[in-house]
């Protein structure tokens, strides 16, 4: 998108020795509308590329909560099987008691682990959708100082000045829907 933008300006700046205060006028209209396009266009890339490794953080997230799940279930086992032990009888009671209660322990602060991991997980889910928000809006916002700056060009060709102010009228709600992308 912003190539196209510098080729639109290209031409406005063609059109504009001409001479003529119009087409002067369209021409640094397309020129700012061709930043705020580029600048609008980054931050969308960014807001893609920052969803994507938000979503990526969440999996890597729930791959280590699954893990620590697994240790929870395994340390629960373990504690069961020395509690059984420890109700047959024998020997080894005090120490299948002890063990039994090492593995408790363990258990439970795997279980608490995995629990901070899915909370991790969740808020990378959020950070993600919200990244997600802000990319689809500031595609809108690009698209239409895209449009404004391919009207500017239709009004130097055609010399009219409503392409002009049409583009002047999707430029100004392209960046509106940009800023408001950051502040709502």
């Amino acid at each position: 998108m912003p190539l196209d933008a510098h080729e639109h300006l290209e031409h406005a700046e063609h059109a504009a020795h001409a001479g003529d205060p119009f087409i002067s006028l369209v021409s640094i209209s397309i020129a700012v509308l061709a930043v705020l396009a580029a600048v609008t266009s980054s931050l969308e890339t960014f807001e893609s590329a920052s969803a994507i490794i938000a979503a990526n953080r969440a999996v890597l997230l729930q791959d280590q909560a699954t893990d620590q799940w697994s240790f929870f279930e395994a340390k629960s086992l373990k504690k069961n099987i020395y509690a059984i032990a420890a109700d047959g009888g024998g020997a080894h009671v005090a120490d299948y008691l002890k063990k039994a209660k090492s593995e408790g322990e363990g258990g439970d602060a795997a279980q608490a682990d995995a629990k901070k991991l899915e909370d991790a997980r969740e808020d990378q889910i959020r950070l993600s959708e919200v990244h997600e928000g802000r990319h689809h809006r500031l595609t809108i916002g690009a698209t239409l100082l895209e449009m404004g700056i391919a009207l500017s060009t239709i009004a130097i060709v055609t010399k009219k000045r409503w392409p002009w102010f049409t583009s002047l009228g999707l430029g100004a709600i392209g960046a509106v829907i940009a800023v408001l992308t950051y502040l709502l």
